[in-house]
């Protein structure tokens, strides 16, 4: 073999053990596939607005159970959310604490609650989650703080909606002694918030209290007032569209199923229960914050049920003020009667601030609504996005829509 031979043999022989050699390695890991977790968490009424509230779990995304390894942020209703990349397929758990073990969640009676399962889904999920109380909660559970003649619709369905809900109803003083009398009505979102403490997420409106106090000192026509409570799809059924912006991740856009609701099913369902005078003219709608925001958008939708709006702290920011664009777009002026209003200081914990307010009310204005006459419009100085600020001035909104007969309301 000559020297040229033996060195072709020698290179075929290296290059075949190198590709062999090379055939043989192991492939390089596939990417772990990852899922966008979002966590909504509804906290104790105690818990400060100014609380950090944290998920801990056993994943180092979640801080391995160090006691605050997801940081969350409060929404503008009062929750606190945050979305994290989880291994897809992943079973985890976790708990919400406000930063540390000594500030873990518990049950309502304070005992220990088991680590929260979590099962990472192929697809972009979100969990909602309801902390009881806190480890370091003073034991004191609130009372039952209830005024007048309440009834209870429990656990109501609807083929709009996914999930049941309770529904209050305050009834007016001599309800029961006038059986051939007939009363307005006044729907209103957050039910749970409106007239007892023992169910309020951060405090509530006192609206029976204060309804029993005008109506019986004449300031008031008597009415039943209706609370709707929410559920764990607040942000979708209190949202006209999906923002597009920093709550993106919340989803939205079914205030028109939850419209529905209201109008083909809860209300038929009141008006056959109940001594109501069932017209539009007599029938209100009201809320604060994003409820602010659905009571004007399903205002608009359903004139012709619902006359008289209470716009309480409205979330305009929501997708781009996508309300005041409605208002704009409206080929006539509708014949409601609505009260807008705004407390200077909520933008310090929320987004509704008051230049977006008067952005809504000149809008209005501009449509045909004239102060004093069908627009209400009040900035409320000092006053914050709580239930105790919105509970200040519910009297007004009241004698607003409600005065009683031969009453002018203040313009």
């Amino acid at each position: 073999m000559t020297r040229r031979s033996a060195s072709r043999v020698a290179w075929l022989l290296w290059l075949a053990v190198g590709l062999g050699i090379c055939g043989a390695a192991p492939p390089p890991p596939a990417k772990e596939k990852l899922t966008q977790v979002t966590f909504d968490v509804a906290v104790p009424l105690e818990t400060s607005a100014e609380a950090e509230v944290w998920i801990s779990g056993g994943h180092p995304a979640l801080g391995a159970w160090n006691g605050a390894g997801v940081k969350l942020s409060r929404t503008p209703d009062g929750r606190y959310t945050a979305t994290v990349s989880l291994p897809a397929g992943a079973a985890l758990e976790y708990k919400v604490t406000r930063g540390s073990w000594a500030t873990v969640e518990k049950s309502a009676a304070g005992q220990e609650v088991s680590n929260r399962p979590l099962k990472v889904d192929t697809r972009a999920q979100q969990v909602s989650i309801s902390v009881a109380r806190w480890a370091d909660q003073p034991s004191d559970s609130a009372q039952h703080t209830l005024t007048g003649n309440i009834r209870y619709l429990r656990a109501v369905g609807s083929s709009f909606l996914p999930r049941t809900r309770d529904i209050i109803i305050w009834l007016p003083p001599g309800y029961e002694e006038s059986p051939q009398r007939r009363y307005p009505v006044l729907y209103m979102h957050d039910g749970q918030n409106l007239m007892d403490a023992a169910t309020s997420f951060s405090g509530e409106w006192r609206v029976d209290e204060t309804a029993q106090q005008l109506v019986r000192s004449g300031e008031v026509e008597p009415l039943i007032i209706v609370g709707v409570y929410n559920t764990e799809d607040r942000f979708a059924e209190y949202t006209q569209v999906k923002d597009t912006g920093e709550y993106a991740q919340l989803g939205g856009g079914n205030a028109d199923a939850y419209g529905r609701f209201l109008v083909e099913e809860l209300k038929p369902m009141i008006d056959r229960t109940f001594r109501t005078r069932p017209q539009a003219r007599d029938t209100g709608l009201a809320g604060s914050s994003l409820g602010g925001l659905v009571t004007m958008h399903l205002g608009l939708k359903y004139p012709g049920t619902f006359r008289r709006l209470g716009v309480v702290s409205p979330s305009v920011f929501w997708a781009n003020r996508d309300i005041v664009s409605r208002v704009k777009a409206l080929k006539k002026k509708q014949p409601l009667r609505i009260w807008v209003d705004i407390g200077t200081e909520e933008s310090r914990g929320s987004q509704e601030t008051v230049e977006d307010t008067r952005m809504l009310r000149d809008t209005l204005l501009a449509e045909g609504w004239k102060l004093g006459t069908d627009l209400h419009y009040l900035e409320v100085v000092g006053a914050a996005h709580t239930e105790s600020a919105w509970a200040e001035r519910f009297d007004e909104l009241l004698k607003y829509l409600f005065p009683a007969p031969g009453r002018s309301p203040a313009p």
